[in-house]
């Protein structure tokens, strides 16, 4: 079983930048799809990278250009570098698998304005 532990958030101004990491432990990391998602206050999940254990991503239209995500299978890690943020960028930012399922307690993004 893949356990997943997210890091990274905070708060930031409208153009920052912030670069979430989640940790993975647990066999057979290397041929998982992952993601990140995030969720706003009130709001539903959205899955807005993911990213193939032979490293193809794609994008949410929403942070496409924006963020950037990567994996490092040997460290069991996956990266979420987050430019240009925007206010509406705020929420919990969380990684599983592209299935949903398991997935970390998430980090939490604040972007002022």
């Amino acid at each position: 079983q893949v356990q997943l532990v997210e890091s990274g958030g905070g708060s930031v101004q409208t153009g920052g930048s912030l670069r979430l990491s989640c940790a993975a432990s647990g066999s057979f990391f290397a041929t998982l799809p992952m993601a990140w998602n995030r969720q706003a206050p009130g709001g539903q999940r959205e899955l807005i990278a993911s990213i193939t254990g032979s490293g193809k991503t794609t994008y949410a239209g929403s942070v496409e250009g924006r963020f950037t995500i990567s994996r490092d299978n040997a460290k069991k890690m996956v990266v979420l570098q987050m430019n240009n943020l925007k206010p509406e960028d705020t929420g919990l930012y969380y990684c599983s698998t592209t299935a949903g399922r398991p997935r970390g307690a998430g980090t939490q993004v604040t972007v002022s304005s």
